[in-house]
């Protein structure tokens, strides 16, 4: 984009979300965190950090089963699946746990996890990125009137403009994973994300990434793409001046890259052990608080498993083989 426009305040989605997200005073560098304006499965339930511990438990037995095996939250907002995680695991399991974020480090968090802005190299372990790549910032494009790709640019107030045409790198993305058809059809270009998941990646060892988020597959692309924001719960007009989260679904397909294996949140959970079928109506009978806590219980794992919700995350899983401890 040529100066003339960034005077004007006219950028690139990218580079408008980062800034607005990232930048000084941006929307996830505020105290409150995330969890301050929207629900993930970490504050949904506590069975969420359990499921993570039991994973971890399965890497570091994959890896030799002694010694100290690594935990890696990408994105870790305030500490909370950590927290819960190390809560969960064994007291057999000697963890070194990792929170990669960009905000300060919280106050009152477990002295037990270090607070870094940078993924750490050459761990063993589980690098888990819980609603990660949803917030690396992305270009927006849209097929004009004769059906070019072109960049979106924006204001900090959301007003929308076409700019220069789609090319290089961003154009064979876009001929790969999301081709625009029909003029007025947009895309989120994923490179981005499919760049940062490909270098987290790479930061581990040996042991297993994981990447949950909502999102989609090629078969599943919406028309229109997906770009919104978040405030205090409710969802909102995207608008890169700061005062919301600005989001998108992720291509997970492409974050893939014909790598890994890509399952639904409900399926992944429930090989973990949660599943959200209720407690045996006798339970009730035998132990009337026993069965309270039963069905509370249940209650949250369906909301992790729920179709057409929680449950509909997808979750992208790398293995990264290495020599048993």
């Amino acid at each position: 984009m040529d100066e003339t426009c960034q005077q004007q305040g006219w950028r690139g989605w990218r580079e408008a979300t980062e800034r607005a997200l990232y930048g000084p005073g941006g929307f996830y560098l505020r105290p409150e965190g995330p969890a301050g304006h929207f629900r993930t499965s970490v504050h949904a339930s506590p069975l969420f950090a359990g499921a993570v511990a039991r994973l971890l438990g399965q890497v570091a037995q994959a890896l030799g089963g002694e010694g100290e095996v690594a935990l890696v939250d990408v994105g870790a907002g305030r500490g909370e699946l950590l927290t819960g995680v190390l809560a969960a695991v064994p007291g057999g399991l000697a963890v070194r746990a990792y929170a990669v974020e960009r905000a300060d480090r919280p106050a009152g968090l477990d002295p037990r996890i270090e607070w870094t802005d940078r993924i750490p190299e050459g761990v063993r372990g589980l690098l888990f990125a819980n609603e990660w790549l949803d917030n690396v910032p992305v270009d927006v494009a849209q097929a004009d009137e004769a059906g070019v790709a072109r960049y979106v640019e924006v204001r900090a107030d959301g007003a929308e403009r076409l700019g220069a045409e789609v090319t290089g790198p961003d154009a064979e993305w876009l001929r790969r994973w999301w081709p625009l058809r029909e003029p007025g059809e947009r895309a989120e270009i994923g490179r981005p994300r499919d760049e940062a998941w490909a270098a987290a990646v790479s930061c581990l060892a040996a042991g297993t990434a994981v990447a949950v988020d909502y999102g989609h597959v090629r078969d599943t692309r919406p028309p229109f793409g997906t770009l919104t924001g978040f405030r205090d719960g409710r969802e909102v007009a995207a608008a890169p001046d700061g005062s919301c989260d600005v989001t998108a679904h992720v291509a997970m397909d492409a974050v893939a890259g014909g790598a890994g294996e890509l399952v639904t949140q409900r399926e992944a959970l429930r090989e973990l052990g949660v599943s959200g079928e209720r407690p045996a109506l006798a339970l009730a009978s035998s132990d009337p608080a026993g069965y309270v806590r039963a069905l509370a219980s249940a209650g949250e794992a369906a909301e992790l498993t729920a179709r057409g919700g929680l449950g509909d995350f997808l979750w992208l899983r790398h293995e990264v083989p290495g020599e048993r401890a």
